[in-house]
């Protein structure tokens, strides 16, 4: 029966013994741990980040209705060229509307629907923005604001002025930051839109609006959605596009395909939309952890070469155990405790360091215009990064000790004490 106590007691002074070596090997750990957990922390968390700010900003399915050429042209109806091979060159798209055919049904269908979080209307106007004599193209985008805000993140984005300040207020618009710094436009001022045909309309700016992206900001503004409709002479019921928030973001591929079948409408789900930022996204987080798996195998060999070494230095003390009565296993236990203890308290610490530089960098002051809402670096403290992180540097230990030990416990005594 393996006494414990004991074992531990002669790992402890080995290690006690050599300090120097105990204090690298644990030093190690701790480095490549810590290391582990600050890179981690930080590159998922400037990912996250990254995510957010595109996908917050991307319905999980957008309905609208596309322009695109007519899949039947006029010569396949004719009975004499219906088995023909036919070419038809320069096919323009068809002639067809912008708005969505019984969109208020569709609304009223998606609403009820179990699965899904929220459906909001828009509508998209092309407009001029005139500043005196220049005028500066853009969109206006006609929104319910109150369900945009329940469903997204758009209030974060309103750098100033409110959500509710445009609810209720009907010739209220919150202006791109990109246009109003162009205009030097300011909240409580007013601007003048024109639409395509030239008519004028002044509006109060209410907010100013900023997103993070270029595009976005220096075109688009927000309006309610009867001030669109009263802009362009529509009826309450012309609306361009829906956007739906789902329950389960799963649900967006089967569920886009569904209302396509349904309606006869464009449905285009989250992962279609953002398949390059995905796949940026993806080799962003392979490369994160490719580096982070990296710190600590290079810890772990580490550990492997002081324990290597600790082993021909105690050869002598491997003999006099074993000729004392230990066996060879009772030898291999002895280094294998060394190595775990290096590991718990070397991980424990790096732990530790890890979570103290991401504290650090979590409060270090992040000043970008292009993100004013936030205001320090983004950082992840995922907990589960931290049972990775110590499971490692006990695995890692665990294997870097188990191979010299393996030695240890097949040396033969007779040959060291007679120094063959």
């Amino acid at each position: 029966m393996t006494n414990w106590k004991v074992i531990l007691t002669i790992a402890k002074t080995h290690l006690w013994t050599k300090l120097k070596s105990t204090a690298t090997a644990t030093l190690g750990v701790t480095f490549g741990i810590g290391a582990y957990i600050t890179l981690v922390s930080f590159m998922t968390g400037l990912n996250t980040m990254l995510d957010d700010l595109v996908l917050n900003q991307t319905p999980h399915i957008h309905i609208y209705n596309e322009i695109e050429p007519s899949e039947k042209q006029p010569v396949t109806l004719y009975d004499k060229y219906k088995n023909a091979l036919n070419v038809v060159h320069s096919v323009k798209p068809k002639q067809s509307q912008k708005k969505i055919h019984n969109a208020l049904p569709i609304l009223y269908y998606l609403k009820n629907d179990k699965s899904v979080k929220g459906a909001t209307p828009q509508l998209w106007a092309q407009i001029f923005y005139l500043s005196g004599s220049i005028e500066l193209g853009g969109s206006l985008v006609g929104v319910d604001i109150m369900e945009e805000v329940r469903l997204s993140n758009i209030d974060d984005n309103i750098i100033d002025g409110s959500p509710e300040a445009l609810k209720n207020y009907d010739n209220g618009i919150v202006l791109g930051a990109g246009l109003a710094k162009k205009m030097s436009l300011w909240v409580g001022d007013r601007v003048q839109v024109s639409t395509i045909s030239g008519a004028i309309f002044p509006l109060k700016i209410v907010g100013i609006y900023q997103s993070g992206i270029a595009e976005i900001d220096n075109a688009h503004s927000l309006v309610n959605l009867k001030t669109v409709q009263r802009i362009l002479g529509d009826a309450e019921n012309y609306i361009t596009d829906i956007n739906v928030k789902l329950l389960n973001i799963a649900d967006a591929v089967p569920m886009s395909k569904k209302l396509e079948l349904q309606f006869d409408i464009k449905a285009t789900d989250i992962n279609e939309a953002n398949a390059q930022f995905e796949t940026g996204s993806n080799i962003r987080n392979l490369i994160t952890y490719a580096v982070s798996i990296t710190l600590l195998i290079v810890a772990g060999f580490g550990i492997y070469n002081i324990l290597n070494m600790l082993i021909y230095e105690k050869m002598k003390d491997i003999a006099i155990l074993k000729a004392t009565g230990f066996s060879g296993r009772d030898v291999q236990l002895i280094f294998m405790s060394q190595a775990m203890i290096i590991g718990l308290i070397g991980g424990l610490m790096g732990l530790v360091l890890g979570f103290g530089l991401s504290v650090m960098i979590d409060n270090a002051p992040f000043d970008t215009e292009a993100l004013p809402t936030i205001t320090t670096y983004p950082v992840n403290f995922e907990f589960g990064y931290y049972i990775i992180g110590i499971s490692f540097a006990l695995l890692s230990t665990f294997i870097a000790g188990y191979l010299p030990s393996n030695k240890a416990k097949r040396i033969d005594p007779v040959r060291i004490i007679r120094g063959t």
